[in-house]
């Protein structure tokens, strides 16, 4: 069973199908632009708040 883009591909030249290094290209640009927005907005203090301290519980 084929799906729609293996369809069409089949009728594209072999340089303008999708590449392995397409693939890999586009997942390290994808790793680069979420580091660097990590890096930009830094919300080293929320995530330690949200994941790491234990919230305080209330007793009587």
């Amino acid at each position: 069973m084929s799906s729609a883009a293996g369809i069409a591909s089949k009728f594209l030249r072999p340089r303008l199908r999708l590449q392995p290094a397409d693939i890999q290209s586009a997942a390290l640009w994808g790793v680069a632009a979420g580091t660097t927005a990590l890096w930009l907005i830094q919300p080293f203090d929320w995530l330690k708040k949200t994941f790491l301290e234990k919230p305080e519980v209330e007793g009587h």
